[in-house]
């Protein structure tokens, strides 16, 4: 593995993911310090959290279907390098009106992230490892969640919030220098890779939805795949698993501020704890539905099976975690949700590789990021009108938050089915 370059390529898009959550989280970490500086109230911090997912969601879908027409590798650097250029400028922020703005744009510069990656995986790895490698990239994220927490909220306490920002641009800009310089889009055109790993690679999508062999053949197009009751429903359980992690990543360091009364420094450091159980639910999750492949054959039921079970846990976990009184209980349940909830994110991409045709992946990867991260828009903002309509009470914001992980795990199970042409399951046994 040391020397395997499908691996390297996996080591630095799961280094881009801890860029990527280190980056997002610094807001939600410098939140408090923000609305008193700026003057802002639950309602208006909460339409800045959500502001940041119009320009994302709108670009899951863009920056898809133009990894699908001119490749991921290019699509992925630039959105990295734009990404971390907003990052940057928000310490320019000195308004309501014109953080929204800079979040916005920040978040079309992140739009594309992870179809992106999808692709990658899907260009360079067997059907195999597909989820296990998805797994890993993805662990990068929440690992960038834990980061976050004691480095911006240090920088932020030391040298001020919008320092913070400035520093964490910096390390994005440099990860988007190497990985132009040294990945390629597909095996066959890196000059690294030895002929047993492209060999091992190539029979290893031999067969599939989406090997290398369809990729410039005819068969269904796009608005096939859009329309199908699986890509829908993996969308939906996908915005399931979303409400929850955008309600945990925008307002739960703000809740255990204001509920238990904790310091920044405190507060940055208790939420390390869910954070890193969350790269470790990310990790696994691959691993654990490949392993379900491989013992059932049905690629469709084992990604079911770790859906609903993963997201009903993580349902009950956060329903109860705003009712308790402590604040050792509210971080420990938040730590188990967040572990179960994290044990499905390689698993909607998975899906996609499973029933999809590889020169639809990009396109049709954007279009369920697209539709998950309706969440994103939808959420925080719904959080922070309901804090402030119940007298800064979260109770009630987090039973809806487990509601709708209850109903992405009923989706999964009805619908998460093989699409038919002609009568025909695609490429993926009927289960």
């Amino acid at each position: 593995m040391l020397h395997s370059q499908r691996w390297f390529v996996v080591g630095l898009l799961f280094f881009a993911g801890v860029i990527n959550y280190l980056d997002r989280a610094a807001l939600s970490i410098t939140a408090p310090m923000i609305q008193k500086d700026l003057h802002f109230s639950h309602a208006q911090m909460g339409v800045v959290f959500s502001c940041f997912f119009l320009g994302y969601a709108l670009f899951n879908f863009v920056g898809g279907v133009l990894s699908d027409k001119i490749g991921a590798k290019k699509v992925f650097g630039v959105s990295l390098g734009v990404w971390s250029l907003f990052c940057g400028a928000t310490a320019l922020a000195n308004s309501w009106l014109s953080l929204i703005v800079l979040r916005v744009l920040f978040g079309m510069g992140e739009g594309p992230f992870s179809s992106s990656n999808n692709k990658m995986v899907s260009n360079w790895f067997p059907r195999r490892e597909a989820a296990t490698a998805v797994g890993i990239v993805s662990s990068g994220t929440p690992l960038g969640g834990a980061i976050a927490g004691p480095v911006v909220g240090y920088m932020a306490v030391r040298f001020g919030w919008r320092w913070a920002f400035v520093v964490i641009m910096l390390f994005g800009l440099a990860w988007a220098v190497l990985w132009m310089c040294s990945t390629t889009e597909y095996p066959q055109q890196n000059k690294r890779i030895t002929p047993a790993e492209l060999a091992l690679i190539e029979q290893g999508q031999e067969g599939a939805p989406s090997s290398l062999a369809d990729r410039d053949t005819a068969g269904p197009g796009l608005g096939f795949y859009l329309k199908q009751p699986v890509i829908l429903a993996t969308a939906f359980a996908f915005f399931s698993y979303n409400y929850v992690l955008f309600f945990f990543l925008s307002w739960f360091p703000t809740y255990l501020t204001e509920a238990h009364h904790m310091s920044l420094h405190d507060m940055s450091i208790a939420t390390v704890i869910p954070w890193l159980l969350g790269s470790v639910g990310l990790a696994s999750g691959g691993v654990v539905t490949d392993l379900l492949l491989r013992l059932t054959g049905k690629p469709l039921l084992a990604r079911r099976l770790v859906i609903s079970v993963s997201l009903g846990v993580a349902a009950v976990c956060v329903g109860f975690a705003g009712r308790v009184a402590s604040m050792s209980g509210a971080v420990a349940l938040m730590a188990v949700s967040i572990f179960f909830l994290y044990l499905t994110g390689a698993v909607y991409w998975a899906i996609i590789q499973d029933t999809v045709a590889r020169k639809n992946v990009g396109g049709v990867g954007g279009f369920v990021h697209l539709l998950s991260n309706l969440a994103g828009v939808i959420g925080p903002a719904l959080t922070g009108f309901i804090v402030q309509a119940t007298h800064g009470s979260y109770k009630s914001a987090f039973l809806l938050a487990g509601a709708v992980a209850v109903s992405g795990a009923l989706c999964s199970i009805i619908w998460i089915r093989p699409p038919r042409i002609g009568g025909q399951a695609n490429g993926v046994q009927a289960v």
